[in-house]
Parts: C-alpha cells; sequence; structure tokens
C-alpha cells in the first residue's frame, strides 16, 4: 500500500516549530503533547517524528528504533502523568486510521486519555 503524507498538516507543522504545543516529552524519535481539546483529565497525544500517516504505515515502515521508541516513550508518559494501571486507575490509547476510523490528522498519532472512566469503546450497532 502506498500512503501520501501531508506535510502540511497540523502535527508536521508543530514538528517543525511553526505551531506551538504543551510538550510532554520528546526523544529523537518521538514527541507527546496535551490535546487542544482535551476529552479526560489526561489527554495526551504521542506522534512519531517521521512521515507516517497512520498506524499500520508506522508498523510497516517505521525503523525498528522508531517503533521501540515510540513504545517506550507512551509508556514512559502513561506512568508520568499518573494513568498507568500501577499508579492509577487505567488508561485507554486510541489510534484512528482513514474515513471509517474518522481520523481527523493525516500523521499517525496515538491518544491516551486517562483520569476518568471512559466508558465502552464502541457503541453496539
Amino acid at each position: 500500500m502506498t500512503y501520501t503524507y501531508d506535510d502540511q498538516n497540523i502535527f508536521a507543522r508543530i514538528l517543525r516549530g511553526e505551531i506551538p504545543n504543551k510538550t510532554v516529552l520528546e526523544t529523537a524519535h518521538t514527541l507527546v503533547f496535551h490535546d487542544i481539546n482535551p476529552l479526560a483529565p489526561v489527554h495526551v497525544l504521542v506522534i512519531p517524528k517521521g512521515r507516517y500517516v497512520c498506524f499500520d504505515h508506522f508498523c510497516a515502515e517505521a525503523s525498528d528504533a522508531e517503533i521501540v521508541d515510540f513504545h517506550r516513550v507512551a509508556a514512559k508518559v502513561c506512568a508520568m502523568t499518573g494513568v498507568a494501571p500501577d499508579r492509577g486507575d487505567g488508561f485507554r490509547a486510541i489510534t484512528n486510521a482513514g474515513a471509517n476510523g474518522v481520523q481527523e490528522v493525516p500523521h499517525y498519532h496515538l491518544h491516551i486519555l486517562g483520569g476518568r472512566p471512559m466508558g465502552r469503546m464502541v457503541a453496539k450497532v
């Protein structure tokens, strides 16, 4: 599958420093920042610095170093924000892909939400 990356998406612009963000953690391969429209007391976005459109694109084409860093950073942020089950009451991790997944920004990102009960994951149709 071929993915077309839009260099003008908001996360690409954040990575270039064109749009400010409230950074939680940054590494060579990953940036974590607070969502500007939080849906829970803890709502952060974990994004790779590489040009990946969605989860499957990242999994298929990212380097081993990028994949490991992304997931280690996500774990660290869960601990830092107090939502990891060994420190808090848990969290939800969400990523959306494509039209049916209601992806709004065409740059792979993982939402980590916590600090309150999250309810059912998907409504039964």
